[in-house]
């Protein structure tokens, strides 16, 4: 064993030696301590602020989703699509810098950061007079909901080992509950009453809590380097490849079968532009860069490549599923913007009710691939059933429909990060939970505008030609017919309701197919050993930080620190290990 390293009852103890009148040794124990260890007031209230945080962003995708109808014909828009699109867009694009922004900047700063843009966004979202400015605000609130839900999940890492994180993620996947349970129901009554302005309003005093629980409890590490030096850590050539092809594609998606046909210029150029990209962004990341954005391990080991793949592919349906339900309930079965979200009842409760015994039988069990195989065949069999909906079926139907694709949406939601994490070194737990995020948003947004394009494309051609000649809209008329729907004369209207039907019905069928891909993931996957350890550099410091001068840091959530002092030239000894630690 090398000087100043010692084990006593099963830690690894690191001697750090500091020459001054007395000698200080700190020990660091990077094995784990007691479940609940450590968790004092402070850990408590940092976690009910990333709460805070999370709801932020559960709010603003459940309620706006349903609310978008009466907004777009409230701002006299055409650009329905952008007003998802620019968020996920905006928020995709920024998530490539998180990991090398919390390692250079710490967490602390660039959370509050964050939480500051999204609380302007909103501002700006709520003020909104046109269209082009309700988008521009959504882009700014992209920017600052991306980077908090990354940083949040980084926190979480550094306070609470792989193997518990399942019931706190279950806890965290509760705050969803209240979200999808409140937030349709709420987008859907300020829409219908002219104060769809409130629901970005109402972000602002809640972002002043989460700054102000931020600011008060975070008290973790924050670098002492230079501005300069801090800058010169950022991987800079793959962030920029990385931003940049990220919002190519997005843009070409976006764009095609809309506003350009898909073997248009403006859509094949962007789109191949972006895929060499991150191609190329790929292989820099592989054999060049220093300080990667992506974990070396997403190339080199198959069960972490396979958590990210499962990850982009659940991203993709369950937006897809979140955005267009309410686009069925509304144009099919009549439903107002309120009752769309009461319709949605069903999944909303049943995503995180099964997160949540997903968290707790991986910590049970210890295993978390049969959960993934599971959710994903569940999922499978959600959206075989949802297909199976038209503008006929009874309400009985299309809420029990939802169920089964509720239970694998939430236990997917939570399995993959599992298998990402379980084979990776915990010093790199914040770049690869950032890309974990970035992933899961950019999956978000092709679920957004895939589905999207299967609806207006299937609208263009099948509504009648006299009816779709009201709208000078031209191809993005969908988001204006449904609030004519109701008021339309027979035989008219049950054709139109038709029309939204089998639109919807093809979107789920091809998630039916992106959810087979899912499955398919699962195949690369390994049980690895969930592991305890953690980093003790951004652990939580509880209390008044000993050893003043020396330099050292406490240990955090991952370890325990012990420090005594002994006289110069006296050899140190171990007494009472076990009892100390």
């Amino acid at each position: 064993m090398s000087d100043g390293m010692h084990v006593a009852a099963g830690y690894v103890l690191e001697l750090n030696w500091f020459t001054r009148r007395n000698v200080l040794i700190i020990l660091h124990g990077y094995s784990a301590p007691p479940p609940g260890s450590n968790r004092g007031f402070a850990f408590w209230m940092v976690f009910v602020s990333n709460l805070v945080v999370d709801m932020l962003s559960a709010l603003d995708l459940t309620a706006i989703s349903t609310a978008l109808p009466t907004i777009v014909q409230d701002l006299h828009g055409i650009d329905f699509i952008w007003a998802g699109s620019a968020y996920t867009i905006a928020s995709t694009a920024v998530l490539p810098l998180i990991g090398n922004l919390v390692s250079a900047f710490g967490r602390k700063p660039v959370l509050v950061f964050f939480i500051l843009t999204f609380a302007i966004g909103s501002a700006i979202s709520g003020a909104s007079q046109s269209m082009n400015m309700l988008i521009a605000g959504r882009a700014v609130q992209g920017l600052g909901g991306g980077g908090c839900i990354a940083i949040t999940e980084i926190i979480y890492a550094d306070l609470v080992p792989l193997p518990e994180r399942g019931k706190f993620q279950g806890i965290t996947a509760s705050v969803w509950a209240l979200a999808c349970a409140i937030g349709p129901p709420i987008g859907g009554a300020l829409a219908d009453s002219g104060a769809w302005r409130w629901l970005f309003f109402l972000n602002i005093p809640l972002c002043g809590i989460a700054i102000l629980l931020t600011c008060v409890f975070l008290r973790v590490h924050t670098p002492k380097a230079s501005l300069a030096e801090k800058l010169a850590q950022m991987d800079w050539t793959g962030i920029i490849v990385m931003i940049g092809s990220t919002v190519s594609i997005l843009l070409a998606i976006t764009w095609g079968g809309l506003q350009f046909p898909w073997t248009s210029a403006h859509v094949l150029v962007p789109l191949i532009v972006g895929a060499l990209g991150i191609i190329v962004f790929f292989v820099l990341e592989m054999y060049w860069l220093k300080g990667p954005t992506v974990p070396r391990f997403f190339f080199t080991n198959r069960t972490t490549f396979s958590g990210y793949a499962g990850t982009f592919f659940h991203g993709i349906v369950a937006l897809a599923t979140l955005y267009y339900l309410p686009v069925y309930f509304q144009a099919s079965k009549g439903a107002s913007a309120v009752g769309s979200g009461v319709d949605m009842f069903a999944l909303c409760l049943t995503i995180p009710a099964f997160a949540i015994a997903t968290g707790l039988s991986v910590q049970i069990v210890d295993r978390y691939r049969p959960q993934n195989y599971v959710g994903w065949a569940i999922i499978l069999v959600g959206f075989g059933v949802l297909s199976t909906l038209d503008e006929s079926s009874s309400r009985a139907a299309y809420i029990g429909a939802q169920v089964p694709l509720g239970v694998g949406l939430g236990i997917i939601w939570i399995s993959t990060q599992f298998p990402i994490l379980a084979p990776l070194p915990v010093s790199n737990s914040a770049h690869a939970l950032a890309f974990f995020t970035f992933l899961r948003c950019f999956a978000q947004s092709w679920g957004i505008v895939v589905g999207g394009t299967i609806l207006q494309n299937m609208l263009l051609k099948e509504l009648p030609a006299d009816f779709a000649a009201r709208f000078p809209q031209g191809v993005q008329i969908a988001y204006a017919v449904i609030p004519t729907i109701n008021g339309l004369d027979e035989p008219l209207r049950t054709q139109v309701r038709a029309v939204f039907a089998r639109a919807t019905r093809l979107i789920w069928r091809v998630m039916l197919g992106v959810s087979g891909a899912g499955l398919l993931t699962v195949l690369l996957m390994r049980e690895e050993k969930l592991r305890q350890d953690m980093d003790g550099t951004w652990g939580l410091q509880e209390g008044k930080e000993r050893g003043s001068g020396s330099g050292s840091e406490l240990a955090g959530e991952g370890g325990r620190e012990l420090e005594w002092k002994v006289t110069p030239g006296e050899t140190p000894t171990l007494p009472q290990i076990p009892q100390m630690v």
